[in-house]
Protein backbone atom coordinates (compact mmCIF):
# COMPACT_ATOMS: atom_id res chain seq x y z
CA UNK A 1 0.00 0.00 0.00
CA UNK A 2 1.45 3.95 -1.08
CA UNK A 3 0.88 6.03 1.39
CA UNK A 4 0.90 9.70 -0.24
CA UNK A 5 3.88 12.17 0.76
CA UNK A 6 3.36 14.73 3.08
CA UNK A 7 5.57 17.04 0.96
CA UNK A 8 3.68 16.81 -1.92
CA UNK A 9 4.28 15.04 -5.19
CA UNK A 10 7.88 14.72 -6.23
CA UNK A 11 6.54 14.18 -9.66
CA UNK A 12 9.43 14.88 -12.39
CA UNK A 13 11.89 15.60 -9.83
CA UNK A 14 15.02 14.10 -8.87
CA UNK A 15 16.51 11.65 -6.35
CA UNK A 16 19.52 9.89 -5.41
CA UNK A 17 18.98 6.25 -3.38
CA UNK A 18 21.60 4.86 -1.41
CA UNK A 19 20.58 1.14 -2.39
CA UNK A 20 22.10 -1.57 0.45
CA UNK A 21 20.85 -5.38 1.68
CA UNK A 22 22.70 -8.31 3.19
CA UNK A 23 21.42 -11.77 4.85
CA UNK A 24 23.34 -12.90 7.64
CA UNK A 25 24.47 -16.50 6.72
CA UNK A 26 24.13 -16.24 2.92
CA UNK A 27 21.80 -17.24 2.76
CA UNK A 28 20.35 -16.42 5.89
CA UNK A 29 17.84 -14.05 7.36
CA UNK A 30 17.96 -10.70 5.05
CA UNK A 31 17.05 -7.47 4.47
CA UNK A 32 17.31 -4.18 2.38
CA UNK A 33 17.71 -0.61 3.29
CA UNK A 34 17.09 2.81 1.17
CA UNK A 35 17.48 5.99 2.12
CA UNK A 36 16.52 8.42 -0.67
CA UNK A 37 17.13 11.86 -1.00
CA UNK A 38 15.34 14.23 -3.27
CA UNK A 39 16.26 16.91 -4.83
CA UNK A 40 14.23 19.47 -2.91
CA UNK A 41 16.08 17.86 0.29
CA UNK A 42 13.26 15.31 1.55
CA UNK A 43 14.50 12.74 2.97
CA UNK A 44 12.89 9.08 2.25
CA UNK A 45 14.09 5.76 3.96
CA UNK A 46 12.23 2.35 2.68
CA UNK A 47 13.17 -1.19 4.38
CA UNK A 48 12.51 -5.04 3.95
CA UNK A 49 13.12 -8.13 5.62
CA UNK A 50 13.36 -11.01 3.75
CA UNK A 51 12.84 -14.64 5.45
CA UNK A 52 15.99 -16.36 3.52
CA UNK A 53 17.90 -14.95 0.80
CA UNK A 54 21.78 -14.35 -0.31
CA UNK A 55 23.29 -11.19 -0.35
CA UNK A 56 22.93 -10.30 -3.84
CA UNK A 57 18.90 -10.95 -3.95
CA UNK A 58 18.54 -8.54 -0.96
CA UNK A 59 20.61 -6.17 -2.93
CA UNK A 60 18.19 -6.49 -5.72
CA UNK A 61 15.67 -5.91 -3.70
CA UNK A 62 16.29 -3.14 -2.23
CA UNK A 63 17.30 -1.68 -5.82
CA UNK A 64 13.89 -2.87 -6.79
CA UNK A 65 12.63 -1.33 -3.73
CA UNK A 66 14.08 2.41 -4.56
CA UNK A 67 13.19 1.91 -8.34
CA UNK A 68 9.13 1.17 -7.55
CA UNK A 69 9.50 4.23 -5.06
CA UNK A 70 10.63 6.36 -7.90
CA UNK A 71 8.09 5.12 -10.41
CA UNK A 72 5.24 5.47 -7.90
CA UNK A 73 6.96 8.94 -7.49
CA UNK A 74 7.13 9.71 -11.54
CA UNK A 75 10.21 10.73 -10.81
CA UNK A 76 12.21 11.50 -14.09
CA UNK A 77 15.85 10.91 -13.31
CA UNK A 78 17.46 8.41 -10.10
CA UNK A 79 20.88 8.55 -9.22
CA UNK A 80 21.62 4.60 -7.56
CA UNK A 81 24.68 4.71 -5.17
CA UNK A 82 25.15 1.35 -4.06
CA UNK A 83 28.39 -0.91 -2.00
CA UNK A 84 27.42 -3.77 -4.33
CA UNK A 85 30.06 -4.02 -7.39
CA UNK A 86 28.42 -6.77 -8.88
CA UNK A 87 24.88 -5.28 -8.65
CA UNK A 88 26.05 -2.06 -10.34
CA UNK A 89 27.98 -3.38 -12.95
CA UNK A 90 24.87 -5.50 -13.74
CA UNK A 91 23.33 -3.05 -13.95
CA UNK A 92 25.52 -0.60 -16.19
CA UNK A 93 26.09 -4.04 -18.59
CA UNK A 94 29.74 -4.40 -17.97
CA UNK A 95 29.13 -7.72 -16.04
CA UNK A 96 26.42 -10.80 -17.47
CA UNK A 97 23.63 -11.58 -14.57
CA UNK A 98 24.54 -15.51 -14.66
CA UNK A 99 23.28 -16.70 -11.35
CA UNK A 100 19.51 -17.63 -12.14
CA UNK A 101 17.94 -16.32 -9.15
CA UNK A 102 19.59 -13.09 -9.74
CA UNK A 103 17.70 -12.91 -13.65
CA UNK A 104 14.00 -12.42 -12.56
CA UNK A 105 15.03 -9.53 -10.60
CA UNK A 106 17.74 -7.72 -12.79
CA UNK A 107 14.59 -8.26 -15.54
CA UNK A 108 12.03 -6.67 -12.98
CA UNK A 109 14.27 -3.60 -12.19
CA UNK A 110 15.09 -3.18 -16.35
CA UNK A 111 11.33 -2.79 -16.33
CA UNK A 112 11.05 -0.37 -13.71
CA UNK A 113 13.82 1.67 -15.53
CA UNK A 114 12.07 2.09 -18.33
CA UNK A 115 9.72 3.75 -16.93
CA UNK A 116 11.48 6.07 -15.01
CA UNK A 117 13.31 7.85 -18.19
CA UNK A 118 16.73 8.09 -16.78
CA UNK A 119 18.58 5.84 -13.97
CA UNK A 120 22.47 5.92 -13.61
CA UNK A 121 24.22 3.87 -10.96
CA UNK A 122 27.90 4.14 -9.13
CA UNK A 123 29.50 2.00 -6.68
CA UNK A 124 30.16 3.74 -3.40
CA UNK A 125 32.47 2.24 -0.31
CA UNK A 126 30.45 1.07 2.71
CA UNK A 127 31.28 3.67 4.37
CA UNK A 128 29.20 6.34 2.16
CA UNK A 129 26.49 4.17 2.18
CA UNK A 130 26.18 4.20 5.93
CA UNK A 131 22.16 4.92 5.96
CA UNK A 132 20.84 2.36 3.63
CA UNK A 133 23.44 -0.49 5.65
CA UNK A 134 21.49 0.74 9.33
CA UNK A 135 18.01 0.37 7.46
CA UNK A 136 19.18 -3.01 5.51
CA UNK A 137 20.59 -4.14 9.40
CA UNK A 138 17.24 -3.44 11.57
CA UNK A 139 15.26 -5.25 8.72
CA UNK A 140 17.57 -8.21 9.15
CA UNK A 141 17.31 -7.81 13.44
CA UNK A 142 13.05 -8.08 12.17
CA UNK A 143 13.50 -11.36 10.78
CA UNK A 144 15.47 -12.60 13.55
CA UNK A 145 13.26 -10.93 16.24
CA UNK A 146 10.19 -12.72 14.41
CA UNK A 147 11.93 -16.33 13.64
CA UNK A 148 13.07 -16.37 17.50
CA UNK A 149 9.54 -15.72 18.50
CA UNK A 150 7.76 -18.25 15.82
CA UNK A 151 10.29 -21.18 17.27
Amino acid sequence: MSQPSLFGSASGGTATAHVDGGSRGNPGPAGYGVHITLDNGTIVELMGAIDLATNNVAEYNGLLAALRWAVDQRLQVLHVRADSELMVKQMKGVYRVKNAGLLPLYQDAQGLMRQIGRVTFEHVRREFNKDADRLANEAMDAVERLSRGAS
